[in-house]
């Protein structure tokens, strides 16, 4: 995930109105590092098995969705000659990041895709484009397979993705708005701050903000071009039109606790946030999900996290094992069997096309496909980690009226070119 994301998903734990994380966010929070078919080994062998080739997969997902891939492991394997070691990884980037380079670590890994850029820039990570037996643009959305490309190499395969979106409360509207203009007038009816009761539960960052900011023709960094657009006119304008037309209707305070418990608790009829979100609030509150509103007749467009599983060097030294992983990624990314299950256990949104917005998935699911597809991946260039604090302080300062937009968002951007220098 994202930087504001990951903290996101901290912060969610100390809101006493909403409970539990609930198993679908694929962050482990430590532990056990018990491998659940081999041993933790970095070095561990891939020496070919009897009838197949042995593949290392790591991973750090919490525990629901830890039973959830040894399960599909055990199937894929029934009908393979290869097996695949699983090996859960408390802290996955500490340990990738100092085993690959030495030429040990999985031949395999899963995660979101925020370290395809900084991974393959370091070396760690194996293009696999001309070796799959799969054509990606034919089995994933466009969006996932731009995810999991850097600089024209493809890293590693997609299997879900997630973003924020319009999530209501079925009690006070009917459904989800088509525009913003009605839903800033469901918005005007509901607020009432002085007792308590809101328009609108949205926490503010860069995350979360980024849906309207691209709507406008904005954009925070420019991977492919190298250029940061904070402060073009449209950028501008962006923040202007959260400020003025949804911040002003949720409660006065820019933290996540305080924007999500004002949903949790009954007293705001949309909430703009993820479906981790979604998985805290259920028992409290009845929910429906849908796709951003559109504005001026344009669509906003999420920054998007792509699960994936990525291919390392490991994998160029490794023939075999290398088959056995690649064999393994593609079954797993493209069976729709496991990918539905992943969506009813654990609210995974699928990136295949033949499951994109089907009526197969749950509806929360179904809800966030449509998002998804509004969405952009988040960038991955080394470059955009420099980019994420000094935005996050713009947005503060605007909504508290420390600072005006231009003048805030003129100051991120010195920020991150100094940075950069």
């Amino acid at each position: 995930m994202v930087h504001d994301r990951r903290q996101v998903v901290k912060q969610i734990g100390s809101i006493a109105a909403v409970g539990t994380l609930a198993g679908c966010v694929n962050v482990s929070s430590g532990g056990d590092q018990t491998p659940t078919g081999s041993s933790d080994d970095a070095g561990d062998s891939s020496t070919p098995t009897d009838t197949g080739a042995k593949a290392s997969l790591w991973h750090a997902r919490s525990e629901g969705p830890q039973e959830t891939l040894k399960s599909n492991v055990a199937t894929y394997e029934e009908s393979s000659p290869n097996t695949v070691a699983l090996s859960k990884i408390s802290d996955l980037e500490k340990k990738t990041t100092a085993t690959i380079p030495a030429g040990n670590g999985p031949h395999t890994f899963d995660w979101a895709h925020d370290w395809v850029g900084r991974y393959s820039e370091n070396g760690f990570l194996s293009d696999q484009s001309g070796s799959l037996d799969i054509t990606p643009s034919e089995e994933y959305t466009g969006t996932a397979v731009d995810a999991v490309k850097y600089k024209g190499g493809l890293y590693g395969l997609p299997y879900a993705a997630e973003t924020v979106g319009l999530v209501y409360n079925t009690d006070l509207v009917d459904g989800a708005p088509k525009t913003l203009d009605e839903m800033e007038q469901v918005m005007k009816d509901h607020h009432d701050p002085a007792n308590g009761k809101y328009g609108l539960s949205y926490p503010m960052n860069p995350y979360f903000c980024s849906a309207w900011v691209h709507a406008l023709g904005g954009f925070y960094y420019d991977e492919e071009n190298d250029e940061l657009g904070l402060t073009n006119d449209s950028t501008v304008e962006a923040f202007k039109l959260i400020r003025d037309r949804l911040y002003k209707y949720s409660p006065d305070s820019v933290k996540y606790n305080a924007q999500a418990a004002a949903f949790a608790d009954g007293n705001a009829p949309f909430a703009i946030n993820g479906p981790w979100f979604v998985g805290t609030v259920k028992g409290n509150v009845p929910v429906g999900v849908d796709g951003f509103p559109t504005v001026g007749g344009d669509a906003p467009a999420p920054f998007t996290g792509v699960k994936m599983l990525y291919f390392t060097t490991r994998m160029g030294s490794d023939p075999e094992a290398a088959t056995a992983a690649r064999d393994f990624a593609q079954w797993y990314t493209t069976n729709t069997s496991v990918l539905k299950g992943l969506a009813n256990d654990h609210g995974y949104v699928p990136v295949h096309t033949s499951l994109t917005g089907s009526d197969d998935l749950p509806a929360t699911v179904k809800g966030y496909s449509k998002a998804v597809q509004q969405g952009t991946p988040t960038p991955t260039a080394p470059k955009m980690a420099d980019v994420w604090d000094p935005v996050k302080s713009a947005i503060q300062s605007i909504m508290t009226g420390n600072k005006d937009v231009k003048p805030a968002l003129e100051t991120a951007t010195e920020q991150i070119t100094s940075a950069w220098e």
